[in-house]
């Protein structure tokens, strides 16, 4: 069922959006690797699926598919949920597993869509991950997907969208460095390359919508 999915948005993609991935060079064929992208439309779900050539998790909020039989079979597919009111260590856990076991997997460091389109200071759960996983992060800046979905819309419009991957980052997690900070400095860094890969400008911390 992914791989059916995987084509129908990658035809989809390229017949109706001018779908075009930049930077896939940078993903490694192998091993466990967290993808790392700015959320702005329910639609980056899927086209940054089909700008990635393995089988990746989702991890997302757990009430986005309230209906029991989607939750189930998207769970099945590649949907990690995440409770969001609270640090969900079983989320959490199971995701770190996953990098662990030589598994990719997808986050939204802002946590949330952008209600306007720029990026948002990214949360500290990224961190959290990364420093039980120790594994690369693949930074990737989704354009387009505002202009098509933005939030509080139902209704497509058919813009273009890109993927632009950059080169992997490694946080080694020293000792004696403060937890927090740590956190801080991954989620702050990521997203900052974020933005240089989409050239906007980047979140500020303390400041986010």
């Amino acid at each position: 069922m992914y791989a059916s999915i995987w084509a129908m948005f990658n035809i989809l993609g390229r017949l109706c959006f001018r779908y075009r991935v930049h930077g896939a060079q940078h993903i490694p064929k192998s091993g466990g690797i967290l993808f790392a992208a700015n959320h702005a439309s329910y639609v980056d779900i899927p086209f940054l699926g089909c700008g990635i050539p393995r089988r990746v998790s989702f991890l997302g909020r757990a009430n986005l598919f309230p209906h029991p039989l989607l939750h189930w079979m998207l769970r099945k597919i590649a949907w990690i949920p995440l409770k969001t009111n609270r640090l969900d260590r079983l989320a959490l856990n199971e995701t770190v597993s996953r990098l662990k076991a030589g598994k990719p997997v997808v986050i939204f460091p802002e946590g949330t869509r952008t209600p306007h389109g720029g990026l948002q200071e990214g949360k500290p759960g990224i961190g959290v991950i990364l420093s039980e996983a120790q594994c690369p992060v693949v930074p990737a800046y989704i354009s387009g997907t505002f202009d098509v979905l933005p939030m509080g819309s139902t209704r497509l419009r058919l813009k273009p969208i890109q993927i632009h991957f950059g080169e992997p980052m490694t946080f080694p997690y020293r000792e004696g460095l403060e937890p927090k900070e740590y956190y801080r400095t991954v989620s702050h860094t990521v997203m900052t390359r974020i933005a240089e890969l989409g050239q906007v400008s980047a979140p500020s911390v303390g400041k986010s919508t």
